[in-house]
């Protein structure tokens, strides 16, 4: 035998068998020299580090395992090859493999709006290029979203951007999506300001999301801008329930406008004229895989699309 159970495992005080100089043998025994495997190995290395290690590798085994000059494997060595090849020749094609299929795979946070009404017809997209697409989608607020990417438990998070951008994160503006107002279609409200008055306290009931959500969050910092008070009468957790309770008359919702997806006819749209807007962007780490790349050209397409769509009557 080449090598005995207790030299691989060390037990006799020397170190298990060095994977590298294995390679190394592999080449060389392939191309049957030195200095030929140092021109077809698929990385740079030198033909002094070569003999080097390979002389570590003879000493370690304790046997010779090639003649140099003519180059000719002893019996050690053929025997050594041929364990070995099965494992190194199909090395490449194994790493396409994975490579290949973690090309495919896609991890994305975002909220439960983007991912239902904004992501399918881009996944769509995506798997005519990338046939054996992968997802793993996470519904997550703007905070979690942002602890994923940092933990590098999700490539993209699609969601609101605010402040400043953690190290070592990129950020592509998607959308900026304007704060409006919502009443019922027979509220006697006709503008935003018949509600918003400087030093008086609005009489309709606001229905919002919580007050740790950026859009409350920036509506909240324009309002004490202006002096005015107007506390949350009914906190909602999703925007869907925010258009529900507006249209049975529970008060005006606080909501962000999205073009292309009207709300309910029932529903009134009043313009929070000088608010900020919301800005949406797609957040990453380091470089993007191919199908990440694709997926960010395709979001800022959908963007650019949903930008330029109609927006809700005031």
């Amino acid at each position: 035998m080449i090598l005995t159970p207790d030299r691989a495992n060390g037990k006799d005080g020397l170190e298990p068998m060095n994977v590298h100089h294995l390679e190394l043998f592999y080449h060389v025994a392939r191309n049957e020299g030195i200095s030929q495997a140092v021109r077809n190995m698929p990385y740079g290395i030198q033909q002094p580090a070569v003999s080097g290690q390979l002389l570590q590798l003879e000493e370690f085994l304790g046997v010779k395992l090639f003649n140099r000059r003519p180059f000719a494997l002893t019996p050690a060595g053929g025997e050594l090859y041929q364990f070995i090849t099965p494992f190194f020749a199909n090395m490449a094609r194994m790493t396409d493999k994975m490579r290949g299929e973690l090309g495919q795979h896609l991890r994305l946070a975002a909220s439960a709006t983007v991912l239902r009404d904004h992501l399918p017809e881009l996944f769509v997209i995506l798997r005519k290029q990338f046939p054996r697409l992968k997802l793993a989608l996470r519904e997550a607020t703007p905070i979690q979203a942002e602890n994923l990417l940092l933990n590098q438990e999700i490539d993209v998070a699609i969601t609101v951007a605010e402040g400043k951008l953690p190290p070592g994160v990129q950020f592509a503006e998607l959308l900026r999506l304007p704060l409006v107002l919502l009443v019922e279609q027979k509220s006697a409200v006709n503008s935003a300001s018949d509600i918003l008055k400087k030093d008086s306290v609005p009489t309709e009931d606001l229905i919002a999301l919580p007050e740790n959500e950026p859009m409350t969050r920036l509506f909240r910092e324009e309002m004490e801008r202006r002096q005015i008070q107007w506390p949350t009468s009914i906190e909602v957790n999703s925007l869907e329930l925010i258009q529900t309770y507006v249209s049975k008359g529970f008060g005006a919702g606080l909501m962000v406008e999205i073009p292309r997806f009207p709300f309910p006819k029932n529903i009134r749209v009043l313009s929070l004229r000088g608010f900020p807007p919301l800005v949406v962007g797609a957040f990453w780490q380091g470089k993007l895989s191919p199908v990440g790349a694709r997926f960010l050209e395709e979001a800022r397409k959908r963007a650019r699309w949903l930008a330029s769509g109609p927006k809700a009557a005031h």
